[in-house]
Formats: structure tokens, sequence, C-alpha cells
């Protein structure tokens, strides 16, 4: 749940990039990293093993200016892929006010992606928040690999819902920001003034 200080008209978000490994989470982060100035951004903790990937988690701030005339920061985090991080996923989702679904746009990934949106409905379902209740932003990365998947055909697959989606190239930067902001418009449009603490 966001942190909504009235006082000192400030907000933070938790914001949790899900997804399969190798999917491009991390990248994302990484993108933002080199994009945003020091000044409106921390640094970019990651704990990878030999093959980059994220053991635990990735963590990054970023301070996004005013909004509605709150100071706005986002706590930036990323899921492991792997079913077997299941503590790990459910203790990073925790709290979580949006979710950024990274799908690998490559065939071959297509199990994985499934796998990892079920754990994501599992996870949810396991801490008793309704899947409804967090706002959800789709990003098919991978968009510049020759044999990638079709838009049309992943969509059914991965946006049931008709969430907001993003096609991106997340390693050039390409729908990184617009899938950020989504992720943050989404969740000041479902924002109840009643639940702010």
């Amino acid at each position: 749940m966001a942190f909504v200080n009235l006082l000192t008209k400030e907000i933070t978000l938790k914001i949790a990039y899900h997804g399969p490994g190798l999917g491009g989470k991390t990248t994302n982060l990484r993108w933002l990293e080199s994009t945003l100035p020091a000044s409106q951004r921390g640094d970019l903790l990651t704990l990878d093993t030999a093959t980059e990937r994220t053991l635990f988690f990735d963590f990054m701030l970023v301070k996004l200016g005013s909004v509605e005339g709150f100071a706005t920061r986002l706590h930036l985090f990323t899921v492991p892929g792997q079913a077997y991080y299941d503590a790990s996923r459910k203790l990073i989702l925790r709290g979580v006010d949006a979710v950024v679904f990274v799908v690998d746009s490559q065939p071959e990934r297509l199990a994985e992606n499934e796998e990892s949106l079920r754990l994501l409905a599992k996870d949810l379902a396991d801490m008793g928040v309704p899947a409804d209740e967090i706002p959800v932003v789709v990003q098919y990365n991978k968009r510049d690999m020759p044999d990638c998947v079709p838009v049309e055909d992943l969509e059914p697959r991965f946006n049931p819902t008709g969430a907001p989606y993003f096609q991106a190239i997340a390693r050039h930067g390409v729908g990184v920001m617009p899938t950020l902001r989504t992720a943050v418009a989404a969740w000041l449009a479902g924002l109840d003034p009643g639940t702010a603490r």
C-alpha cells in the first residue's frame, strides 16, 4: 500500500516488475538508471548470479516530481522470475501498488511467460490480495527479435483483462518510460482518499 503523508505532501509508491527470468525486468531498471538524471533517482541495487539472473531482487528509487501537488517517489523492484524463489516473490509483492508484467516476446519463452503469470496470480491469492485490486500494465518486450510473436497472439494469453500494454525494446529504452508512467497513472486513477495513511 502506498504511503501518503498528508502533512509533508509526499507519496511513495511500490511498483514491482514481474515476469520470466531474463525477460527484461532488470533491463527496464538499468535503462532508467542510465537515462534519468542522478538528482531524480538512486543507484540501481542488484544481486545477479553468473548468468545475470536476478537472485533476490533489484531495487531503484525514482523521484517522479510533483503529482497533484504531492512529491512522488517510486520504489521500483524486480521480482525473481524463477519458480523456486517463492518466498522472495511474496516478500517483494507485499504492499505493492502496481505491477508491470514483462512478457518475453520470443516464441520459445511462451511457456515461461505463462508460468510467471500463473505465479503472479497464485502469489497474490496466497497473500489474500484480490488480483483486480492491483493495477497491472503489460509490457511486451524484445519486439526487435526477428521471430517475436505478434502482439495480437500474445494479448489473449497474457492480457485477458485488457490492461494497458506497451511494446518494448527495453535495452534501447523503447516503451520503458510509457510503461512506468502508465503504472503510476493506473494507481492514481484508483486512489481512494479514504485509504491514505
